[in-house]
């Protein structure tokens, strides 16, 4: 039994094997009638035999490491972290056995003082709030200091008398007012920088 088609490149590879099998003796009876096939396989042989009488040669000894410095080798994060922590570790017995304790200790005592913050939150919670009400005093404190300064003792008088609309007009114009002055500070010194 013959096949009719020419031999693919793996086909050719089994026959120059020199392999047995069923599949083998329809391709050996193809490439003894065909000449296309036969010549390829010819080709074939040339090859090979021009390759196995190719002198062996070997790489210089520093060959692996130029490609290997090359070649970005991925490292898990498992051994890298591995790795970090080594170098923390003592060497002897005892240093690392002393160095256990003293984690230990460590670790204790931080969760002593964590246990401690969170029973005594609601102190902290009250600090924080004398905290923000003495704040809320200072501004206070220096806002009507400031207003003092600007409208005077009768006009910082007028203004805590009067109705929100009224305080937050006078808020708009005092800062309208200092608006206006910036600017003109600012055009007056950009002119006399002209004028030079």
């Amino acid at each position: 039994m013959s096949i009719d088609r020419h031999l693919r490149p793996d086909e050719i590879e089994l026959l120059l094997d020199g392999e047995e099998g069923f599949g083998v003796a329809p391709l050996r009876a193809h490439a003894r009638s065909c000449m296309e096939c036969q010549a390829e396989l010819e080709s074939a042989r040339e090859l090979m035999f021009a390759l196995d009488t190719l002198p062996d040669f070997a790489p210089s000894p520093a060959f692996a490491d130029r490609v290997m410095s090359q070649v970005q080798v991925f490292e898990p994060w498992h051994v890298a972290a591995t790795r970090a922590v080594e170098q923390f570790v003592p060497a002897t017995r005892s240093a690392r056995l002393a160095a256990g304790l003293g984690a230990a200790v460590t670790a204790g005592l931080a969760t002593a003082g964590a246990t401690w913050a969170v029973a005594r939150a609601d102190m902290g919670f009250v600090l924080a709030l004398l905290g923000l009400e003495s704040f809320r005093e200072q501004v206070v404190a220096a806002g009507s200091d400031l207003l003092t300064t600007v409208v005077g003792q009768p006009g910082l008088e007028a203004l805590r008398g009067s109705t929100p609309e009224v305080m937050a007009l006078a808020l708009g114009g005092f800062v309208a007012v200092a608006g206006m002055g910036v600017v003109g500070i600012r055009a007056l010194a950009t002119s006399s920088r002209s004028a030079r």
